[in-house]
């Protein structure tokens, strides 16, 4: 069977089984109670199901499963195949960990103590980052201070997505444009491994879009935003970072730098406010944009451009053919979304 043929069926077994299982989530979720209550600092005005992520978790490991019954990995280099454990166990780990915060509501402590633990863990397996950009020094290895960087990087991730869930849509899809882009350039650097997670995480994210894009009918939960921020990070350390090129290794923080600087900004916010980076607040950049008068589906939308575009420029460093003219396209559809943004803004101004 051609290499390649593998990465459809990921996608396609992905996306079909969590556009089936989606539904079922959602009907378990009502029957147990298993629900997100609005409040004053949620967008949302009606009690939703928070536990779609379970689907999300199901379809993308059950097109890996598949594809190692039709012998998908062994078309792989057996390096890289450790690397797919690594991301696989470490996603259910990350996984687990999100879902009882769902069902119990762990401190914040609590649960960074075991996202940490389970990164230490993902780390052992193979799932790391040997080697940093250093500007105007090109790549320096870390050794053992690849311990603490990945361990950063992998539960940084994780909490990232988890953050800018706040919009019916808005995780899903920016993580499905983000996991589309890594698929892409993985596949153009040779690396089947990371491009197969890539591709059954895409398809599931894109079913899931199906019920959770506005008006949402269920939420991914903290289970599926913690097991497709660690999994988009480990795609990134076993795949895009394991090459010895500057821009490879520069790949992943700028294919992910949406959520990366939105978080980075909330949590510079808050400690400069005397408040704790842990704290739930408004100041993240779709709260913000709200605020400013854009509608829901105009501000995931814009989200959903901005994200397109650092990809496309992804696409560009890495040498992919036609690599910039896919980067101007995006530049051109930031420009019209940022045009409908500032219209509305204005319109909004005028009327208040």
């Amino acid at each position: 069977m051609p290499a390649h043929l593998y990465h459809l069926i990921a996608f396609l077994v992905s996306a079909v089984v969590v556009l089936w299982m989606t539904p079922v989530v959602k009907t378990l979720g009502l029957k147990s109670g298993r629900v997100d209550c609005p409040d004053e600092r949620k967008i949302h005005k009606r009690p939703m199901v928070r536990l779609g992520g379970i689907s999300i978790f199901v379809g993308t490991l059950t097109a890996m499963l598949i594809l190692w019954f039709l012998g998908g990995f062994g078309e792989l280099p057996t390096a890289q195949q450790d690397g797919i454990w690594g991301v696989v166990i470490g996603g259910i780990g990350f996984f687990a960990i999100g879902l009882a915060d769902d069902l119990f509501n762990l401190s914040p402590f609590v649960r960074l103590g075991m996202e940490v633990a389970a990164a230490i863990g993902a780390w052992s397996l193979g799932v790391r980052i040997d080697f940093l950009s250093v500007p105007f020094d090109g790549l320096v290895h870390l050794g053992w201070f690849s311990l603490p960087i990945t361990v950063l990087w992998l539960v940084g991730m994780a909490n990232a997505i988890n953050w800018i869930d706040g919009l019916d849509g808005l995780a899903a899809g920016v993580s499905g444009i983000a996991a589309g882009v890594m698929l892409v350039v993985a596949l153009f650097m040779d690396r089947p491994a990371a491009a197969l997670i890539a591709a059954a995480l895409a398809g599931g994210l894109l079913g899931f879009l199906r019920y959770n894009f506005n008006p949402a009918q269920i939420f991914m939960g903290d289970g599926g935003s913690h097991f497709i921020g660690f999994t988009l990070a480990g795609i990134g350390a076993i795949g895009l970072v394991k090459t010895t090129a500057v821009t490879a290794v520069l790949l992943p923080y700028l294919i992910l730098a949406v959520p990366i600087l939105d978080m980075s900004a909330v949590i510079l916010s808050r400690l400069s406010h005397g408040k704790s980076p842990f704290l739930a607040d408004n100041r993240h950049l779709h709260h913000r944009l709200l605020n400013a008068g854009i509608p829901q589906r105009l501000t995931v939308l814009f989200i959903y451009a901005l994200t397109l575009w650092v990809g496309s420029l992804a696409l560009a460093f890495s040498g992919i053919p036609s690599g910039a003219a896919y980067a101007v396209g995006a530049t051109m559809l930031l420009g019209y979304a940022s045009l409908q943004v500032w219209r509305t803004t204005q319109k909004a101004r005028s009327e208040s």
